[in-house]
């Protein structure tokens, strides 16, 4: 369970909020792009990219000479999201329109990992994210590739998930509306897979 900050202190319909370490890890998990937003020279930036978790670290890589590695390297204060939607909640009334999703919001600042046999592991984890199994058919990384890239880990330390389920809440006058209401799945799949 993580701590309770300000900051994620849910008060925007609390009970669809959660502390819990688990059900944080288990959303992470499953998504394949997160943002990581924060502020350089005075301006706010999101980059959109692939994360991934070992234990209680959420790690990202990038170039040694990319912005984001040369920004969380330098100790930059971050907010990590990540949302999985479920499904489209379509409502009798259009205020009531909504969407069922899991999503989890992280601060922190990420430390850059230089053991080269943490990296090693760390990238080799990201690979069977990707694709169970596949780590041990590929070549693994070279040293020359370690160096060039940077790895960094954002403790899951401040945090919170947020979900919403269930059909739509229509008020009692709009419940004889002559439209049709309901939940609309949605879900991400892998397609056959396409040779080189």
């Amino acid at each position: 369970m993580l701590t309770k900050t300000d900051r994620t202190t849910l008060r925007q319909r609390p009970h669809r909020g959660s502390h819990d370490f688990e059900a944080m890890a288990a959303i992470l998990d499953e998504a394949l792009a997160c943002t990581i937003s924060f502020v350089d020279e005075g301006r706010p930036v999101s980059i959109p990219t692939t994360h991934w978790r070992m234990g209680g670290q959420v790690l990202f890589h990038g170039g040694q000479g990319s912005r984001l590695a040369k920004v969380m390297a330098a100790g930059a204060e971050l907010c990590v999201t990540v949302t999985l939607v479920d499904g489209l909640v379509l409502a009798r009334s259009a205020f009531h329109h909504s969407m069922n999703y899991r999503s989890v919001i992280l601060f922190g600042q990420a430390v850059e990992v230089t053991d080269p046999v943490e990296k090693a592991a760390a990238f080799a984890a990201l690979i069977e994210k990707l694709s169970p199994g596949r780590y041990s058919q590929v070549r693994p990384p070279t040293d020359k590739e370690l160096a060039a890239t940077k790895l960094l880990a954002l403790s899951m330390t401040e945090g919170s998930a947020k979900m919403r389920s269930g059909p739509p809440v229509d008020d009692e006058a709009d419940l004889s509306w002559p439209v049709w209401a309901g939940v609309v799945p949605v879900r991400m799949i892998r397609g056959k897979p396409v040779a080189e």
